[in-house]
């Protein structure tokens, strides 16, 4: 069954490049895998850090996976560059484990988009280190 498009559909401009960046940060903050989940083609391939997976189903189990472990979980995504079906972008996130210990995480994306607007690959790099609640820059 053929899905609908989701724009905004490539080639992006700058504007629609920033449209899409922020709906993906909204759908991530709300730390709801399945609404994530819908951003992305059934056969999406991922990379994130050291993990490699593909699919809807294993992208939904990932998302559950992480934010059991990340709590309070706060992201940012900025716009880097973009060109035709393929945007970067630059990212920080904050959030808790459950011994109460912040943590921030930098890193960048890497995504390509297929002609109904839905992202066929993430590719995804980031570095964590540990922060006090009070440095916090995302609430």
């Amino acid at each position: 069954m053929a899905q609908p498009p989701r724009p905004p559909l490539p080639p992006f401009t700058l504007e629609s490049a920033t449209r899409k960046v922020k709906a993906a940060e909204d759908a991530w903050n709300s730390c709801d895998p399945a609404i994530v989940a819908k951003a992305y083609s059934p056969d999406s391939k991922w990379r994130n850090r050291d993990e490699f997976f593909e699919g809807r189903d294993a992208i939904q189990s990932f998302l559950t996976k992480k934010w059991q472990k990340e709590l309070q979980y706060k992201l940012m995504k900025e716009l880097w560059c973009y060109q035709g079906n393929r945007i970067s972008v630059r990212f920080e996130y904050e959030y808790h484990d459950h011994d109460g210990q912040w943590w921030r995480a930098h890193g960048n994306e890497h995504w390509e988009f297929n002609e109904e607007g839905y992202m066929v690959r993430r590719d995804m790099s980031a570095n964590d280190y540990k922060i006090v609640e009070a440095d916090r820059r995302y609430r």
